[in-house]
């Protein structure tokens, strides 16, 4: 239990999207779980309330959200909270205006990043201006994932120092100056979880460098080695696994993979290519594999709430996704010694060395097949691949102690 409040105890808060399960979300838990809490008190508030992982949050954590759901987000029923969220926003003083002026600026307005993915964060944004002031002082507040946990804490959260996490390259993901309304001028310590992530952001807001730096995810490597004792896969398959694992979205380039199962189909190998995770493109996901005929090679398994005996019952971890920051799913399927086949998207060559722990290639079906094809040819160097995985030097709960030296400053 959370001890009780003297007048030298900090508080520190956390804000978060949401806390379905994903890899933020779990980093986050796992940097609560890591900060020493003899002389601090450690709050959470969710902008949208809702997911699993709620129910992982270690008990010294107190949630001032009046109420949440810990069910998926990414479930219909997730989608529908969702919706009863932005209905109640929208309708709120100066909310709707705010919101017709952003999209018309996505409209008309040109850029590299695909209007979708900008109307997304637009409506995210209003998720932000929605919800309610903070009325508690805090002698850190933090914001753990770029958008509405940064706007929020930003503009409505009263807090001696302020820091901000980045997950995502910014120059792909949708953001701009716009839309952010200044809110990191009122950050005072802005962390990158790569190098990639970090010089992505530094290309939108190059006067933040001084206070932008490197901050390692925190991986527990003995919880994720217990956890994939547990049973995985039961279909007695026994040709070659590929994994894929994260929610159902146009970021993770899904229809990608798709077509690229076509090609190894058609080029007579023989695998099973799993896919753990939930979300919006489920639907139309499975209309592709149908359309393309790999109803038997390509299986949407749906969200697992342990997905680690999976990660350790497969051969090949592969990544179809567009753009990323730094993928802590690579990072646990490398705990568990799988090799990595990965579209060449942001930050991926922090996490795998090409031709020593996994094959990095352009993000086009043709060249993910011929890959994936390698390996699935030839085990010998499946096992290399993997065990050189398995050796990478995971980050440490040391990053927590750097964290809380903000706060003490």
């Amino acid at each position: 239990m959370l001890s009780s409040n003297r007048s030298d105890r900090k508080k520190v808060l956390f804000v978060m999207n949401t806390m379905g399960r994903a890899g933020a979300e779990r980093a986050l838990i796992e940097l609560m779980k890591a900060i020493d809490t003899d002389n601090a008190d450690i709050y959470l508030y969710v902008i949208i309330p809702r997911g699993e992982l709620f129910d992982e949050l270690p008990e010294k954590v107190r949630i001032l959200n009046k109420s949440y759901d810990n069910r998926s987000v990414l479930s219909r029923g997730g989608s529908l909270f969702i919706l009863r969220e932005l209905i109640r926003y929208v309708f709120k003083p100066r909310c709707f205006t705010r919101l017709v002026r952003r999209m018309c600026a996505v409209l008309f307005s040109r850029s590299d990043v695909s209007r979708r993915v900008r109307l997304e964060k637009t409506i995210r944004r209003l998720f932000a201006d929605g919800a309610p002031d903070m009325d508690m002082e805090f002698d850190l507040a933090t914001a753990y994932l770029e958008g509405p946990a940064t706007w929020y804490v930003a503009e409505k959260v009263n807090a001696k120092k302020k820091a901000a996490f980045l997950h995502i390259d910014y120059r792909k993901a949708g953001y701009d100056r716009t839309m952010d309304n200044g809110c990191y001028e009122k950050i005072d310590r802005i962390f990158a979880v790569s190098e990639n992530v970090k010089e992505g952001f530094l290309s939108v807001y190059p006067e933040y460098e001084s206070k932008t730096e490197l901050f390692m995810n925190i991986i527990n490597t003995d919880r994720i080695n217990a956890l994939a004792a547990q049973e995985g896969f039961t279909d007695g398959f026994d040709g070659v696994r590929l994994l894929t694992v994260g929610r159902l979205h146009y970021q993770k380039g899904y229809d990608i993979a798709v077509e690229t199962a076509r090609l190894l189909k058609d080029a007579g190998k023989r695998f099973k290519w799993c896919v753990i995770g939930e979300g919006a493109e489920e639907k139309k996901l499975r209309a592709l594999i149908k359309e393309k005929g790999v109803e038997d090679e390509f299986v949407l398994m749906g969200a697992k709430s342990n997905p680690y005996p999976y990660f350790r019952q497969s051969d090949i971890y592969v990544c179809t996704s567009r753009f990323e920051g730094k993928s802590i799913v690579i990072e646990e399927a490398q705990t568990l010694g799988l090799p990595i086949v990965s579209a060449q998207t942001t930050g991926i060559r922090e996490q795998v060395n090409d031709g020593e722990d996994g094959i990095i290639v352009p993000g086009e079906p043709d060249e993910l097949s011929r890959a994936i094809s390698r390996l699935i040819d030839d085990e010998e160097l499946r096992v290399r691949l993997g065990h050189a995985a398995s050796l990478k030097i995971q980050t440490s709960t040391g990053e927590a102690k750097r964290f809380v030296q903000l706060m003490e400053s």
